[in-house]
């Protein structure tokens, strides 16, 4: 690391409530329910309330909620070929 660089390591469920947040505050910015987004994407209502809230949710369920929010084409950086 070069002197000056911010190095931080987060845990897998600090990333996960960012990315929980992340989620809630798109939501919000629609200004949509939660039921609103859950029924959209075809995940549970308390699926998503238990993401917003642990950050806990299934791949499957976190692809269709990227989907409803436009935001799924941001999963093409990880493991790039």
């Amino acid at each position: 690391m070069n002197p000056g660089e911010s190095y931080q390591i987060q845990t897998p469920e600090e990333v996960a409530m960012a990315l929980a947040g992340r989620c809630r505050r798109l939501r919000l910015a629609r200004k949509w329910k939660q039921a609103t987004l859950a029924e959209r994407a075809g995940v549970s209502l308390a699926s998503l309330r238990r993401f917003e809230q642990t950050g806990r949710i299934s791949l499957q369920s976190l692809l269709r909620l990227s989907f409803v929010l436009g935001r799924l084409g941001d999963f093409d950086a990880l493991f790039p070929p």
